[in-house]
């Protein structure tokens, strides 16, 4: 048994302070230190660890569902050892669970890709790897972003068959979808989530695509059609419809005073913060790469040669600093966002998500000023300098 003491555990609704918790692998019990230092002294209990907080914050684990890299290494590089970096490097910043993302390119590559992340399920690197989030090849040229045109296909059922059980999202332009069929395919037969994205989707066929099935949108804003008052496009269809919405909180791909808008009009439960991170991410400026283009990172800003963005170097603890920076919601309402908000979204909150006993030991500890002191993974602890 280990402990966490003197925290402010941060709930869904609620902060809780003066607290402690006891946790194994799973969340055991949530106590108020007078409660716990009482259990102490009964001689009861045998604790191997305690983690004296300081009157730090525990947050449920961040759970980032689209990442493509960090750390030096991309989920397109196609081994293992690339995705034990990426765990490694972004369990320092708060994230215990994550989706390596892939990108559009040949099919070979994206199979080795996702066989990598298939043999990663069961590692205990640093953050857990959840599955696969296939972003594209089934995408528009229009609006193909950063990811090369080349390799862009029809959705087909047969490219993900292979997989099914470790994709956990697809990315794609229901336009080029005739009549829906692989979207309907892919609910009737798999768990595999949806989701709109690099798009050039109409308002109708944005609606249509999400009474079939379409659950989510990829980066909300950008590589889709914007709002117009006479043609609404997929983000008005996003507005006017229930499904997730994914959002990079960087301040570059989006305008920070849109975050306000999105949480209105989307509500706080519908909300997911992501880093969209490439290979840069918790690295320095310098030239990357990026699905085989080469990337530029300047003054924390990631572009193709042509200008266009490609991907963040955000951090899931930066994106939280930043939500709540520039929006009226409370701390544990941010917390939501990129903790039981993904969560939900994947149907994984009865594990995940949250701080509730019986639940996976997913934490992370930070100070006011979103430094992560402690990251905890399934009840293993990692610890980090804070010069």
């Amino acid at each position: 048994m280990k402990a966490i003491i003197n925290c402010k555990i941060i709930k869904e609704h609620e902060i809780l302070t003066d607290s402690a918790i006891l946790f194994d692998k799973k969340i055991v019990n949530i106590l108020t230190v007078n409660e716990f230092n009482e259990l102490l002294d009964s001689n009861n209990i045998y604790i191997e660890e305690i983690i004296d907080a300081k009157d730090k914050y525990v947050s449920p684990g961040f759970i980032d569902t689209h990442i493509h890299g960090s750390g030096g290494k991309d989920s397109m590089d196609g081994t293992i050892e690339d995705i034990k970096v990426i765990s490694e490097a972004i369990v320092k910043y708060g994230v215990t669970s994550f989706i390596p993302t892939t990108m559009t390119m040949s099919k070979e590559k994206i199979y080795n890709s996702l066989e990598a992340i298939k043999m990663s399920m069961d590692e205990n690197f640093g953050a857990k790897v959840l599955g696969a989030h296939m972003e594209g090849p089934f995408i528009n040229e229009k609006y193909k972003g950063a990811q090369k045109a080349d390799y862009i296909v029809r959705p087909s059922y047969d490219f993900i068959d292979k997989y099914k059980d470790i994709i956990k999202i697809i990315t794609m332009a229901p336009e080029k979808d005739i009549n829906f069929e692989f979207i309907k395919k892919v609910k009737k037969n798999t768990n595999i989530e949806i989701s709109i994205g690099h798009s050039d989707a109409t308002y109708e066929e944005a609606m249509d695509a999400i009474k079939n099935g379409t659950s989510r949108v990829t980066h909300m804003f950008n590589a889709m059609t914007p709002l117009h008052h006479r043609k609404p496009g997929v983000v008005g269809a996003v507005f006017n419809s229930n499904i997730y919405c994914e959002l990079i909180a960087d301040k570059i791909h989006v305008h920070p005073e849109l975050f306000n808008t999105v949480l209105s009009i989307k509500g706080k439960d519908k909300v997911i913060l992501i880093t969209d991170s490439m290979r840069a991410g918790c690295m320095k400026d310098g030239i990357w790469e990026l699905g085989g283009q080469k990337v530029i990172v300047q003054n924390g800003v990631a572009r193709l040669e042509d200008g266009t963005l490609a991907g963040s170097i955000l951090t899931l603890n930066k994106a939280l600093s930043n939500i709540i920076d520039k929006t009226k919601l409370e701390i544990n309402e941010a917390v939501n966002l990129l903790s039981l908000n993904p969560a939900k979204s994947l149907g994984i909150d009865h594990k995940k998500g949250s701080i509730e006993i019986g639940k996976d030991a997913d934490m992370t500890i930070f100070d006011k000023d979103f430094n992560i002191f402690n990251t905890i993974v399934e009840g293993n602890i990692f610890k980090f300098n804070i010069n």
